[in-house]
Protein backbone atom coordinates (compact mmCIF):
# COMPACT_ATOMS: atom_id res chain seq x y z
CA UNK A 1 0.00 0.00 0.00
CA UNK A 2 0.91 3.53 -0.46
CA UNK A 3 2.06 6.41 1.67
CA UNK A 4 -0.99 8.79 1.73
CA UNK A 5 -0.11 11.88 1.56
CA UNK A 6 -1.12 15.43 0.69
CA UNK A 7 0.60 16.38 -2.69
CA UNK A 8 2.49 14.35 -4.82
CA UNK A 9 6.14 15.81 -7.33
CA UNK A 10 6.27 15.77 -10.94
CA UNK A 11 8.64 12.38 -10.35
CA UNK A 12 5.59 10.63 -7.47
CA UNK A 13 2.85 11.24 -10.30
CA UNK A 14 5.00 9.49 -13.24
CA UNK A 15 5.68 6.80 -10.81
CA UNK A 16 2.00 6.25 -10.74
CA UNK A 17 1.99 6.51 -14.28
CA UNK A 18 4.27 3.50 -14.57
CA UNK A 19 1.93 1.24 -12.05
CA UNK A 20 4.15 1.58 -9.17
CA UNK A 21 2.27 4.11 -6.96
CA UNK A 22 -1.13 1.81 -6.39
CA UNK A 23 0.39 -1.22 -7.28
CA UNK A 24 -0.61 -4.37 -10.56
CA UNK A 25 -3.73 -3.88 -11.45
CA UNK A 26 -4.57 -0.94 -9.78
CA UNK A 27 -5.52 2.86 -10.44
CA UNK A 28 -2.80 4.38 -12.82
CA UNK A 29 -1.98 7.64 -14.67
CA UNK A 30 -1.38 7.91 -18.25
CA UNK A 31 2.27 8.57 -19.55
CA UNK A 32 3.56 11.68 -21.48
CA UNK A 33 2.48 13.31 -23.83
CA UNK A 34 -0.89 11.97 -22.41
CA UNK A 35 -0.58 12.83 -18.70
CA UNK A 36 -1.75 16.13 -18.75
CA UNK A 37 -0.32 17.71 -15.37
CA UNK A 38 3.10 17.78 -13.37
CA UNK A 39 2.04 17.41 -10.43
CA UNK A 40 -0.86 17.65 -7.55
CA UNK A 41 -0.44 20.02 -5.31
CA UNK A 42 -3.08 19.36 -2.61
CA UNK A 43 -5.54 15.96 -1.99
CA UNK A 44 -7.94 15.52 1.09
CA UNK A 45 -10.67 13.40 1.59
CA UNK A 46 -12.72 15.80 3.15
CA UNK A 47 -13.55 19.75 2.31
CA UNK A 48 -13.61 20.67 -1.03
CA UNK A 49 -17.25 22.66 -2.54
CA UNK A 50 -19.28 19.46 -1.60
CA UNK A 51 -16.84 18.92 1.63
CA UNK A 52 -16.92 15.35 0.27
CA UNK A 53 -13.14 15.05 -0.79
CA UNK A 54 -10.95 17.13 -3.80
CA UNK A 55 -8.03 17.44 -5.50
CA UNK A 56 -5.95 19.67 -7.25
CA UNK A 57 -2.49 19.83 -9.45
CA UNK A 58 -1.05 22.11 -11.85
CA UNK A 59 0.49 21.87 -15.43
CA UNK A 60 3.27 24.69 -16.59
CA UNK A 61 2.65 25.26 -20.25
CA UNK A 62 5.18 25.98 -22.63
CA UNK A 63 4.94 26.89 -26.34
CA UNK A 64 6.57 23.52 -27.66
CA UNK A 65 3.91 21.49 -26.30
CA UNK A 66 2.84 18.61 -28.82
CA UNK A 67 -0.67 19.69 -29.10
CA UNK A 68 -0.41 23.45 -29.81
CA UNK A 69 1.29 22.76 -33.61
CA UNK A 70 -1.58 20.93 -34.50
CA UNK A 71 -4.12 22.40 -32.98
CA UNK A 72 -5.29 25.45 -34.67
CA UNK A 73 -2.34 25.71 -36.71
CA UNK A 74 -2.17 30.12 -36.84
CA UNK A 75 -3.99 30.01 -33.93
CA UNK A 76 -3.04 27.20 -31.23
CA UNK A 77 -5.07 26.36 -28.45
CA UNK A 78 -4.92 23.79 -25.73
CA UNK A 79 -7.63 20.76 -26.78
CA UNK A 80 -10.62 21.04 -24.48
CA UNK A 81 -10.85 17.16 -24.78
CA UNK A 82 -7.03 17.73 -22.65
CA UNK A 83 -8.47 19.39 -20.07
CA UNK A 84 -10.97 17.00 -19.72
CA UNK A 85 -9.18 14.61 -19.86
CA UNK A 86 -6.94 15.95 -17.45
CA UNK A 87 -9.83 16.28 -14.67
CA UNK A 88 -11.09 12.41 -15.31
CA UNK A 89 -7.21 11.52 -14.71
CA UNK A 90 -7.19 13.14 -11.08
CA UNK A 91 -10.63 11.81 -10.36
CA UNK A 92 -9.26 8.12 -11.27
CA UNK A 93 -6.32 9.20 -9.56
CA UNK A 94 -8.06 9.95 -6.55
CA UNK A 95 -10.26 6.90 -6.39
CA UNK A 96 -6.90 5.08 -5.90
CA UNK A 97 -5.49 7.66 -3.55
CA UNK A 98 -8.45 6.35 -1.51
CA UNK A 99 -7.27 2.91 -1.46
CA UNK A 100 -10.19 1.49 -3.95
CA UNK A 101 -8.65 -1.58 -6.07
CA UNK A 102 -8.92 -1.60 -9.66
CA UNK A 103 -8.36 0.13 -13.16
CA UNK A 104 -9.42 3.84 -13.78
CA UNK A 105 -11.88 4.38 -16.51
CA UNK A 106 -13.78 7.64 -17.59
CA UNK A 107 -17.50 6.52 -17.96
CA UNK A 108 -18.84 10.61 -18.60
CA UNK A 109 -19.54 13.52 -17.89
CA UNK A 110 -22.50 15.89 -17.60
CA UNK A 111 -22.25 19.42 -19.19
CA UNK A 112 -18.78 21.28 -20.39
CA UNK A 113 -19.20 24.94 -20.16
CA UNK A 114 -16.02 26.55 -22.20
CA UNK A 115 -15.35 30.12 -21.13
CA UNK A 116 -11.64 30.79 -22.51
CA UNK A 117 -8.46 29.41 -24.14
CA UNK A 118 -5.29 28.03 -22.99
CA UNK A 119 -2.68 29.03 -25.31
CA UNK A 120 1.18 29.32 -25.36
CA UNK A 121 1.13 32.37 -23.80
CA UNK A 122 -0.13 30.75 -20.94
CA UNK A 123 2.14 30.45 -17.91
CA UNK A 124 0.09 27.92 -15.50
CA UNK A 125 -2.72 25.63 -15.78
CA UNK A 126 -4.79 24.59 -12.49
CA UNK A 127 -7.29 21.73 -12.40
CA UNK A 128 -9.83 21.53 -9.44
CA UNK A 129 -11.81 18.69 -8.79
CA UNK A 130 -14.40 18.67 -6.22
CA UNK A 131 -16.11 15.51 -5.48
CA UNK A 132 -20.04 14.96 -4.92
CA UNK A 133 -19.74 11.11 -3.92
CA UNK A 134 -17.59 8.30 -4.10
CA UNK A 135 -19.58 4.81 -3.91
CA UNK A 136 -17.78 2.12 -3.09
CA UNK A 137 -19.94 -0.93 -3.93
CA UNK A 138 -19.43 -4.17 -6.93
CA UNK A 139 -18.42 -0.55 -8.96
CA UNK A 140 -16.08 2.36 -7.45
CA UNK A 141 -17.52 5.10 -8.91
CA UNK A 142 -16.54 8.07 -8.38
CA UNK A 143 -18.11 11.45 -9.03
CA UNK A 144 -17.30 15.30 -8.91
CA UNK A 145 -17.20 19.01 -10.65
CA UNK A 146 -13.82 19.89 -11.57
CA UNK A 147 -12.80 23.51 -13.14
CA UNK A 148 -9.64 24.27 -15.19
CA UNK A 149 -7.71 27.59 -14.73
CA UNK A 150 -5.42 29.12 -17.05
CA UNK A 151 -3.27 31.35 -15.07
CA UNK A 152 -6.30 32.08 -12.06
CA UNK A 153 -8.80 32.57 -14.62
CA UNK A 154 -11.35 29.60 -14.70
CA UNK A 155 -11.45 28.72 -18.67
CA UNK A 156 -14.02 25.91 -17.96
CA UNK A 157 -15.83 23.49 -16.21
CA UNK A 158 -17.61 20.52 -16.01
CA UNK A 159 -20.09 18.87 -13.76
CA UNK A 160 -20.75 15.11 -12.75
CA UNK A 161 -17.74 13.91 -14.22
CA UNK A 162 -17.67 9.92 -13.71
CA UNK A 163 -14.83 7.59 -12.84
CA UNK A 164 -14.83 4.41 -12.32
CA UNK A 165 -12.29 1.75 -11.03
CA UNK A 166 -12.72 -2.07 -12.74
CA UNK A 167 -11.25 -5.28 -11.20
Amino acid sequence: MHEQKSNYSHEEVLSCGRGEMFGPGNAQLPLPPMLMFDRITDVSEGGGQHDKGYIRADFKIHKDLWFFPCHFQGDPVMPGCLGLDALWQLTGFYLGWLGEPGKGRAISTGEVKFTGMITPETKLVEFEIDFKRVMRGRLVLGIADGAVKADGETVFTAKDLRVGLFK
